[in-house]
């Protein structure tokens, strides 16, 4: 069965690659534009070239948009594991502590206090806000710190990924078409169909194996200190 944040990466990756497809198909002109002449007769008219550059610079915001929703789905998720297992603050490990007190320092006092009832365990999870996550930032290096942070791997198969090299890019070409650094087409020119494929697969691949790696984490419950459990214990 698959679980709610694979469903979530999967649905979205198959819209971003279809995305890539219709721009392939697009570029080798196997798709054309088909407009109404005079008299309702059909006219095929080429796509302009400025204009595919802007869908290919598109391509960006898209692979975007999939990297900081899958990495703000899965920290999401983490924290609703430690809530619905009703994990203490005293037994996480180290480094979640700190992720903790620091979310804690953002909210104030009015905003938290009714939806605290046992403090060691609400104190976890009363200071999250999945909007203070990410803004435009995500790049391997930053996954990297979020998993020494968190405590998961962030280890890939780098035949297969690149170990998320790509997502520089990625994320750089983003900022500079929402900052108004660049325009689509300057953004859009410089990569054919087939290398946006290549980065959209990479990416992908990257990010799943991430999400395996978070998993994993999950499910053997490495989100806990394990000195304070077997003392407990």
């Amino acid at each position: 069965m698959t679980s709610p944040l694979f469903q979530d990466f999967n649905e979205r990756s198959k819209e971003v690659s279809q995305y890539f497809i219709f721009l392939k198909n697009l570029e080798q002109e196997s798709i054309k534009l088909r407009m109404e002449g005079r008299g309702g007769n059909p006219k095929i008219k080429e796509i302009a070239p400025d204009l595919l550059r802007t869908l290919k610079a598109s391509g960006f915001l898209l692979l975007y948009n999939l990297v900081e929703a899958t990495m703000r789905n899965a920290i999401e998720a983490i924290f609703d594991e430690l809530k619905n297992e009703g994990i203490s603050y005293d037994l996480i490990r180290p480094e979640l502590k700190k992720i903790v007190l620091k979310n804690l320092r953002k909210r104030k006092l009015n905003d938290i206090h009714l939806s605290i009832t046992a403090i060691s365990i609400d104190i976890i999870t009363v200071g999250f806000d999945n909007q203070d996550l990410f803004s435009g930032n995500i790049d391997a290096r930053k996954i990297k710190d979020t998993a020494i942070e968190y405590g998961f791997s962030y280890s890939t198969d780098a035949r297969k990924t690149s170990n998320g090299l790509d997502l520089l890019s990625v994320k750089t070409n983003r900022n500079d078409l929402a900052h108004g650094f660049k325009s689509f087409t300057e953004v859009g020119r410089d990569k054919t169909a087939d290398e946006l494929l290549v980065i959209k697969s990479k990416v992908i691949r990257y990010l799943r194996q991430i999400l395996q790696n978070i998993e994993s984490y999950l499910k053997n419950r490495e989100y806990l200190d394990i000195s304070t459990v077997n003392k407990a214990l």
